[in-house]
């Protein structure tokens, strides 16, 4: 198990190309491994413009199993040839079901597949059109670089979802993501400095290291904002990025994470007999008390 790494998140903005997109993801992953990167975060969707701004059936034609899928097998040879982890977004066709998964391509092949469970539904992120809610839990996996776990953009509101892959040993919480202005309330909600203290909670509260990718641009009435970021264990944020295309690093070092994961005591003290609220919709399951 590796006790370093350096990590990047790729922060890229988003052509109407799907065939340019992959060329700007492919470039982001080459320089980032130039520079030392054994990890490489891309953001949520990447190859597409955001298409659930609106409820179009023409985008179904977009999705693929994974089996044969037109583009992962061009990034598992990247990660092969590079020798990295690379969590790769795609809209996953399985049968009659459409996801917003992800897959996790390591230097020895594909490691498994996420599928978004949180699902957004409002103006200018019209998910639930598209996607089905994922039906494989909160996985964690052990890659050369350490345990990463990996959830999807509006997946990262949720400390459960975090919480569940630190459970489960994560060394690192990795969120691709697509979020950015609020289209009906322009001017008025702000979601930049709240995503980021969640997150930062997140990172925090289970002592992990965090990162997120986020696209930037306008694309259509969504207005991107970037500010990717990587968090070490504190909360304290190691590298963040700007308002434009760009890729960030940081050295992690898991050894001493570990060591202050264990220090804290924070899941020595937990009282999962105590949780059970949390199992339900309404903090009641039922109950008429």
């Amino acid at each position: 198990m590796a006790d370093t790494l350096r990590l990047a998140a790729a922060q890229l903005s988003m052509a109407e190309s799907v065939e340019e997109n992959l060329g700007r993801a492919e470039e982001a992953v080459l320089r980032a491994a130039r520079l030392g990167a054994k990890v490489v975060l891309l953001p949520e969707l990447f190859a597409y413009r955001y298409f659930p701004q609106r409820e179009d059936e023409a985008w179904f034609s977009w999705a693929h199993p994974v089996e044969g899928h037109p583009y992962l097998g061009r990034f598992g040879d990247l990660a092969r040839r590079l020798g990295l982890v690379l969590p790769v977004s795609f809209f996953e066709r399985a049968g009659q079901a459409y996801f917003n998964s992800l897959a996790l391509l390591g230097p020895e092949g594909l490691l498994g597949v996420y599928r978004k469970a949180h699902i957004p539904d409002g103006p200018g992120y019209e998910e639930k059109f598209y996607f089905a809610g994922g039906d494989r839990g909160f996985p964690c996996w052990e890659t050369p670089f350490g345990r990463i776990g990996t959830a999807i953009c509006w997946d990262q509101w949720f400390p459960e979802a975090a919480r569940c892959m630190a459970l489960q040993g994560a060394d690192l919480l990795l969120y691709p993501t697509a979020i950015g202005s609020e289209p009906e309330e322009a001017g008025e909600l702000d979601t930049r400095a709240m995503w980021r203290l969640a997150m930062l909670g997140h990172a925090v509260s289970n002592s992990c290291y965090l990162a997120a990718a986020n696209r930037v641009g306008q694309e259509g009435a969504a207005i991107f904002y970037g500010n990717s970021f990587i968090a070490d264990p504190k909360g304290t944020v190691l590298a963040e990025a700007s308002s434009e295309a760009e890729v960030i690093f940081a050295d992690l070092d898991l050894a001493w994470a570990r060591r202050f994961r264990a220090g804290m005591g924070f899941f020595r003290d937990r009282r999962p007999e105590l949780y059970a609220p949390l199992l339900t919709l309404d903090g009641r399951g039922g109950s008429a008390k």
